[in-house]
């Protein structure tokens, strides 16, 4: 099951989209069995849970929260990955600043904070960041964004 929580006032938010985005990587990655939950929050909240959680005092796009992490926003059971949390705003200062849509910064994140969910990690400049910065482009060409 995915679970879409748009925990902002702000509206038109399409969680079709962000379900069939989703489903799109769990079913890549031979995981469409898994759970998931998405959060999206605004700066406030996304910034506190970064300070919290990461040591980093800023606001930031999107987080992961898997299993092996302790993080009282999402029950543990064997077939959920975990939550990730989109801050909604940072997304949308992102498709400005790089000059994609909403829809396509949204869909990037949202990708992004899966993939570290199953396991794929960027840190440093090394083979896992190569593979999983391929696997983001994979699955964004295979996701119709406007």
């Amino acid at each position: 099951m995915i679970e879409i929580n748009n925990l902002t006032p702000l509206g038109g938010v399409d969680k079709k989209f962000l379900k069939r985005v989703a489903k799109t990587i769990l079913k890549g990655e031979n995981k469409k069995e898994a759970g998931l939950s998405v959060a999206l929050v605004g700066p406030e909240r996304i910034k506190k849970l970064n300070k919290k959680y990461r040591g980093k005092d800023k606001i930031t796009d999107v987080l992961s929260f898997g299993q092996n992490k302790k993080f009282p926003l999402f029950p543990e059971t064997k077939k959920d990955l975990g939550e990730v949390i989109i801050c909604l705003e940072a997304v949308k200062r992102n498709a400005k600043k790089y000059n994609v849509t909403f829809k396509k910064e949204l869909a990037l994140v949202l990708i992004h904070g899966i993939l570290h969910l199953l396991g794929y990690e960027h840190e440093g400049r090394g083979k896992e960041a190569e593979e999983m910065k391929k696997k983001q482009k994979y699955y964004l060409v295979r996701i119709p964004c406007p």
